[in-house]
């Protein structure tokens, strides 16, 4: 028996420590009483939603996503988990702030970037992702805290902040106490029996000032039963006020409220952050984009190779019906086909693992609905090509990523924040020379003491109290307790100050040492960041001109081996050349195709690298912060193209 109660309490706790805990609930409470305990309850926040927005079942027909570069970027807005991570940020600077104008600590908030997965492993991508623009999880450009801190308090050093929030206490006691007497000359008994009752109140309230005011209430019923006491009951009641007022260190509305300052600048730098993931997700997004459409055409190419190889296998295997060609000419082809033929797998597999990293970037719900797992996704735009690339001066460039990254003016209010935190830590540095002011009324009231007084013979001496001898002032009950109180019949009143000088204050000067160290730190930080997006913008318009002039020769080559196979097939038929030279010219022509893609690919990264590092994606692409943040996007989806009927 004892052994099985032993199992079932292990099982029982086991089943406690597995449970789940519940999550907070709203609470629904309606009333005047329910508007006095809003502050006591807590501040519901919603779940995050997971479902996907209507423009996803918009863009499907049949099994297939038709998705234009647009149409992309705004399910990103609705969909993308990174860009909803990111929308809680300003919420979290907000319960920051609200935090801070109570006077209590702040807490760290998160400037992360996330940049988004890569494209799928290609050869034909290798160019574009050799350029840096490609996504990864890292956050060079950000200059964020890496979020190791996040959730500690951050205001570690400086003068202390009052607590802004008023605080009303409240106390009460019962208690009886019997002390043994070595005398009875001073209370009449040699056991002298107490019983108070206690009730204190009352209400303090710090302010940004350095001042802290109290108001407190204390009343205390005594009954005793010591003879010697005129009054027996009695009610001691005091009403007082106290200022204490910092006039070194924590002196000032500058030191007290850089807590509130701080707050609201980190709720302009959660903006910031947020501006950043959308752009980091966007560009991702084309990337992503211009990446499938580059597979596809790399597909496109191979799947054409594969159907010239097969129409040279036919043509062989007629001619070598007729004894036109050697045997091997035969077998060579079908090699042909055969390697052909893996290639094009190779590319489809290429553009299903694209595909799927798309979805996932583009949805909430990622590989959970087999509905869009399965759909296939096709582009409906090709990447543009301008004549002739119009390449803008340098110093234009540079001042728009000056003007509108995101990184650089993050920068600038964290280095505030330092300044405004520095005026703390140099406060405490100063003597704490605090004064204050006391002021208190006091009032006793009590009945006459009934009890009789006794001779140390055992005598009676008298039956009580006096009337005559006592002071009617002081006889009475509350309401007499109340009329002395506000009539100040027993003020006390006072001033004073406290002096502290800590002798060489060296803790205070280590933290002040500390945050200017940090401060200059934090300044190289910024011109690190300032000189790494000036050389990415100057590496980027670079390495634009690069793969314009690297696209218009993959093209050039591509015609010139067009004619070149052309040639052999001519030369092939007039048997003045062997197939081999045909199988040649056409693998050289598959490899011109594929460097055609590639360089157009490496092109059109190039141009969103750019667009990137000047930070001129949302302007470009018509993107409103706005919409961003509500996760919903005005513009109508893009038309579905026309099937043809059969």
């Amino acid at each position: 028996m004892r052994t099985a109660i032993v199992f079932a309490v292990i099982f029982s706790l086991c089943g406690t420590s597995l449970a789940q805990t519940p999550e907070i609930r709203p609470y629904n409470g309606t009333g005047w009483f329910s508007g006095l305990k809003r502050d006591y309850l807590p501040r519901y926040v919603p779940p995050a939603e997971f479902a996907n927005s209507n423009r996803l079942d918009a863009l499907m027909r049949a099994g297939r996503i038709y998705l234009s570069l647009q149409d992309a970027i705004a399910l990103a807005l609705e969909n993308n988990l990174d860009i909803e991570l990111a929308r809680w940020g300003p919420r979290i600077a907000e319960s920051d702030q609200l935090r801070a104008s109570a006077g209590s600590l702040l807490r760290n908030i998160d400037t992360r970037v996330n940049q988004g997965p890569s494209s799928a492993s290609s050869g034909v991508l290798a160019g574009a992702n050799a350029l840096g623009s490609s996504n990864s999880n890292s956050n060079s450009d950000s200059n964020g805290q890496q979020g190791i801190l996040s959730g500690l308090n951050v205001q570690l050093a400086g003068a202390a902040i009052p607590n802004l929030d008023p605080v009303v206490y409240a106390n009460g006691q019962w208690y009886h106490q019997t002390s043994p007497q070595t005398s009875s000359v001073v209370t009449g008994t040699n056991f002298l029996i107490s019983q108070y009752k206690t009730a204190n109140f009352g209400v303090q309230q710090g302010f940004l000032t350095g001042t802290t005011v109290s108001l407190g209430m204390n009343n205390t019923l005594l009954r005793q039963n010591s003879p010697n006491n005129d009054f027996n009951p009695t009610t001691r009641t005091n009403l007082g006020v106290q200022i204490n007022q910092h006039l070194l260190q924590g002196f000032g509305l500058a030191v007290n409220n850089r807590a509130i300052r701080i707050a609201k600048n980190n709720r302009h730098v959660s903006d910031l952050v947020f501006k950043a993931q959308v752009i980091a997700t966007v560009s991702s997004v084309i990337g992503l984009y211009w990446d499938l459409v580059s597979l596809n055409e790399y597909l496109r190419v191979r799947q054409a190779a594969l159907e010239l190889n097969q129409r040279q296998y036919n043509d062989n295997k007629k001619r070598a019906q007729f004894g036109a060609i050697a045997p091997i000419d035969l077998v060579q082809a079908e090699a042909e086909v055969a390697a052909a033929q893996q290639e094009v797998t190779n590319a489809q597999t290429q553009v299903l693992q694209q595909e799927a990293i798309l979805k996932n970037v583009l949805t909430r719900t990622g590989a959970d609905t087999l509905s869009i797992v399965d759909a296939r996704i096709v582009p409906t735009d090709r990447i543009p090509l301008e004549e002739q690339e119009a390449i803008r001066p340098v110093q234009d460039l540079l001042a728009d990523a000056m003007a509108n990254r995101p990184e650089i003016e993050i920068s600038r209010v964290q280095l505030e924040n330092s300044r405004i935190s520095m005026r703390g830590t140099k406060s405490a540095l100063l003597p704490t020379l605090d004064v204050w002011l006391a002021l208190q009324n006091n009032a006793l009231a009590g009945q006459v003491n009934t009890i009789p007084q006794v001779s140390p013979a055992g005598g009676l001496v008298s039956g009580g109290s006096d009337l005559s001898a006592l002071n009617s002032s002081l006889l009475g009950g509350y309401g007499t307790v109340l009329g002395q109180l506000f009539g100040r019949h027993f003020p006390d009143y006072g001033v004073g100050f406290s002096l502290n000088i800590p002798l060489r204050n060296r803790s205070a000067q280590a933290d002040l040492i500390r945050d200017q160290l940090n401060y200059r730190q934090q300044q190289i930080e910024d011109r690190q960041l300032q000189n790494r997006i000036r050389l990415n913008v100057i590496n980027a318009r670079t390495t634009l001109e690069q793969a314009r002039a690297g696209y218009d020769a993959a093209v050039k080559a591509r015609l010139l081996q067009e004619q070149a196979l052309a040639g052999e097939r001519r030369k092939y038929q007039l048997g003045t050349a062997t197939f081999l030279n045909v199988v040649q010219a056409q693998q050289s022509l598959v490899t011109r195709q594929a460097a055609e893609v590639q360089a157009l690919n490496i092109y059109i990264r190039a141009k969103a690298a750019l667009e990137m590092y000047t930070g001129d994606v949302l302007k470009n692409h018509n993107i409103s912060i706005d919409e961003a943040y509500s996760g919903v996007v005005k513009r109508a989806p893009g038309p579905l193209p026309v099937l043809e009927t059969p």
